[in-house]
């Protein structure tokens, strides 16, 4: 995926991971897709170590994974927050 790809990406999942959030989220759209794309890269970690699947682009499964991944990144930021 090129640059402007992984934005996209990055909102598309970072939107979805906020939603699914039921705490409010800091950092607006720019928030959003830095909690999307890192995100991604989280997700794809994982996925390639469980599932043997990486986020590979704009589809379903990269989404989910993508998903999984940013909502792993907002819990572990509220726990270290805390601690």
């Amino acid at each position: 995926m090129n640059f402007v790809s992984w934005i996209v990406f990055g909102l598309i999942v970072g939107v979805i991971a906020n939603v699914i959030d039921a705490k409010k989220a800091q950092g607006g759209l720019a928030g959003a897709i830095v909690l999307g794309v890192v995100g991604g890269v989280v997700g794809g970690f994982i996925g390639e170590l469980i599932f043997g699947q990486s986020v590979t682009g704009i589809n379903v499964s990269s989404i989910v994974l993508a998903v999984a991944g940013a909502l792993v990144v907002l819990y572990a930021a509220r726990f270290l927050k805390k601690a």
